[in-house]
C-alpha cells in the first residue's frame, strides 16, 4: 500500500524481505529488535493516542503533516509517534537484500546534482555521522526540485516540510548499535555500499 494511504488503525507493516535478509549489514537480531519492538511500539501509541480525536480518520501521512503544524502537548506526542511510523516505513522501503547501481533518471539526478555515486555518498555519510543524537539521514528533492542531504533530529520528517523524501538510513543506536556498537560511519558506510534500494529513490523521484 502506498504511505500515503495508510489508514487507522495503524498497524504495524509487513517487512518486505525476511528479517534474515540484511546480513551481514544488520543482523536479523537488530531487525528483530528494531521491527518488532521499537517500530511496533510507536503505531500502537499512536493509536492510542489519536482514539477520540480528529486525527483518527486522517491516513497516517496526514496525520504527521497536521500534527507538524499544531502546538499542544497532545500534538506533540501524536507527531512524535506518527513521524516515526511514518519514518520506519520509509525506512524499511529504503533497502534491499541485494542492492544494484542507480540507473536511469536517479542515477541521472544523482550525477547532476552531487557530481556522481561516490561524492552522493561522501556527502550522505558525512551528514549521517554528524547527525547529533538521535535522528535520520535523507537523501530528498527539494521544494525547488534539487536533490539534496539532509538530515532530521528525533521524529522529524521531510514531509513536514514540504520535501519529497526518496531514501532514508535511520541513525538512531537502535539501528545499528547491537552489530556495530558506537561505530555509526562503519554501518553507514555498509548500508550505502549493500542496502540501497535505488529502483525505490527512483519511483519516489
Amino acid at each position: 500500500m502506498p504511505l500515503d494511504k495508510i489508514k487507522p488503525p495503524f498497524s504495524l507493516p509487513k517487512l518486505p524481505y525476511e528479517e534474515n535478509a540484511l546480513e551481514p549489514v544488520i543482523s536479523s537480531r537488530t531487525i528483530s529488535f528494531h521491527h518488532g519492538k521499537h517500530h511496533a511500539a510507536y503505531v500502537n501509541k499512536l493509536n492510542e493516542l489519536v482514539a477520540g480525536t480528529p486525527y483518527e480518520s486522517l491516513p497516517l501521512e496526514d496525520v504527521v503533516m497536521r500534527a507538524a503544524k499544531e502546538k499542544d502537548a497532545n500534538a506533540k506526542a501524536i507527531f512524535n509517534n506518527a513521524g516515526q511510523a511514518w519514518n520506519h516505513n520509509f525506512y524499511w522501503l529504503s533497502m534491499a537484500a541485494k542492492s544494484a547501481e542507480p540507473t536511469g533518471r536517479i542515477k541521472d539526478a544523482i550525477e547532476s546534482n552531487f557530481g556522481g555515486l561516490q561524492e552522493f555518498k561522501d556527502a550522505f555519510s558525512k551528514a549521517a555521522a554528524a547527525q547529533f543524537g538521535s535522528g535520520w539521514a535523507w537523501l530528498v528533492k527539494g521544494k525547488n526540485g534539487k536533490l539534496k542531504v539532509t538530515t532530521t533530529s528525533n521524529a522529524d520528517t521531510p514531509i513536514a516540510h514540504g520535501e519529497t523524501p526518496l531514501l532514508t538510513c535511520d541513525v538512531w543506536e537502535h539501528a545499528y548499535y547491537l552489530d556495530y556498537q558506537n561505530r555509526r560511519p562503519d554501518h553507514v558506510k555498509a548500508w550505502l555500499d549493500k542496502l540501497v534500494d535505488w529502483s525505490f529513490a527512483d519511483q519516489n523521484l
